[in-house]
């Protein structure tokens, strides 16, 4: 739970508030790529993200980390998820796929806090922008 707990205090350094995260917001900072979050589910007591830096293409960017995060709020903790098209483990391995994630998050969060990158209602993207 240690290494949960590590990443929702890093996941706030970067979002503030995550409680009041929705929406999607973008954090560009020179000599990186940008970093995108977006809100996917919301509920009293947990929510779901997704984080991804954008890498710039030949046409248009891939999306690569590309995390799907739960928060659980009540609890002040998050999880790396497993993605969708993530292949299906045998369950003596799931534990160290689990660490691995969620280790993985750990580093990244920092590593993007570190370059200077940040969410606030100012990096919010509105509709249509």
């Amino acid at each position: 739970m240690g290494l949960y707990e590590s990443n929702f205090i890093r996941l706030g350094w970067l979002a503030g508030n995550l409680r009041a995260l929705s929406g999607r917001y973008l954090s560009s900072v020179r000599g990186d790529c940008d970093l995108v979050l977006t809100v996917i589910e919301r509920s009293p007591y947990t929510s779901t993200v997704n984080l991804t830096y954008l890498l710039p293409e030949t046409h248009g960017s891939r999306h690569c980390p590309d995390l799907r995060v739960r928060i659980y709020h009540d609890a002040n903790l998050v999880e790396a998820q497993p993605s969708a098209r993530a292949r299906q483990v045998a369950p003596e391995r799931e534990l160290h796929q689990r660490w691995a994630r969620n280790m993985m998050l750990n580093k990244w969060l920092e590593y993007c806090v570190e370059r200077g990158h940040r969410f606030s209602s100012r990096t919010e993207q509105r509709a249509g922008a």
